[in-house]
């Protein structure tokens, strides 16, 4: 068996027999498959005689300043194992990029069910959707009511001016991954600049909150078994967390997407202001401001999916489903430009 892009089953057995036991099974027994859905990191599925794990690993060529941070994405995960908050357990963390090529973590599979496209999302009735987004919302405010200090999270960035950090960051990024000239962006990031809010507070953000980075169980699909993706988590703004929960959940509709479904253009999932007043509740945040972080969350998203393209341009990606991502670009501009004008 060939081995994927980006791993290597007989260095990966080496290192991970010490987490397999004194018994672990032949390296040819090691069976792996890449993950669809995630066009950042790459995640593998390795089944390996009774062991059922993930594997993450930063993409291949043109990893991005300050992204892709394995070990962070692994130790949040270790901390919020004893939270509210449901996650994978971290098997290990290699940050010998000689292994794989590139530092790497492996956590156990949760099992489940992943609603990604539309076509998921209808099969569920209308109890069951209702079920499923209360569940998704208040796991987001569980989060965000984590104290990282106590779980040992208090260095795990700089709370204070991360919105104007945020801003910097993503105009860096997007200029390490200039390949063309996009209409507007230049003028949503200088707008963001001129209009960005106080902060009302801090705490652990996830980074990337959608529908499609939680596990749902199969047998009760209003039941998140576990979160996904914690690549961009750190301390900060949580309403940053809240925009882009809209905009995936409806603030994209009429962009057709690659990506996720769009649970709120589906008449069994309630409507984003349920949503938002959920949250609210269990929440001592005000959403007066809400329009901004709906705009930064456009921003944010069209400076990934440009990376994202620039990489599939120059042959870096692995996977399907690229071909569309630069379309989406100017459109999610065009978004966030229309949440600061209204």
């Amino acid at each position: 068996m060939e081995d994927l892009p980006g791993v290597s089953r007989a260095a990966l057995a080496v290192f991970l027999s010490d987490a397999a036991g004194a018994q672990a099974p032949p390296t040819e027994a090691m069976r792996i498959s890449l993950l669809s859905g995630g066009r950042s990191n790459l995640t593998y599925r390795v089944d390996w005689g009774p062991h059922r794990w993930v594997l993450r690993r930063p993409p291949l060529g043109h990893v991005l300043r300050t992204a892709h941070d394995m070990r962070r994405e692994a130790r949040v995960l270790t901390a919020l194992a004893p939270t509210a908050v449901p996650v994978p357990a971290v098997v290990a963390l290699c940050e010998d990029e000689g292994v794989i090529g590139a530092p790497f973590y492996v956590m156990e599979a949760v099992e489940g069910q992943v609603l990604r496209t539309d076509e998921d999302l209808a099969r569920l009735d209308p109890h069951t959707a209702r079920e499923l987004a209360y569940a998704f919302v208040d796991t987001l405010a569980d989060l965000h009511n984590v104290e990282p200090a106590e779980v040992g999270l208090a260095d795990f960035g700089r709370p204070e001016g991360y919105l104007e950090r945020q801003l910097a960051r993503w105009a860096v990024q997007l200029a390490d991954s200039h390949c063309r000239t996009v209409e507007g962006f230049d003028e949503l990031a200088r707008r963001l600049g001129e209009r960005r809010p106080a902060s009302q507070g801090y705490a652990l953000v996830h980074g990337d909150y959608r529908l499609d980075n939680v596990i749902v169980d199969p047998a009760e699909p209003g039941r998140v078994r576990a979160v996904l993706d914690w690549e961009m988590a750190t301390l900060g703004d949580p309403l940053a967390d809240v925009g882009l929960f809209h905009l995936y959940w409806i603030g994209w509709a009429g962009i057709d997407n690659p990506i996720a479904g769009t649970p709120g253009l589906l008449p069994a999932f309630p409507d984003w202001s349920e949503l938002a007043e959920r949250y609210a509740h269990r929440s001592t945040l005000k959403l007066d401001d809400l329009d901004w972080y709906m705009a930064f969350a456009a921003y944010k998203l069209a400076v990934i999916l440009e990376g994202i393209h620039y990489r599939h341009r120059n042959g870096m990606t692995v996977g399907e489903g690229f071909e569309e991502i630069g379309a989406m670009v100017p459109q999610l501009v065009e978004r966030g430009l229309t949440h600061l004008r209204g």
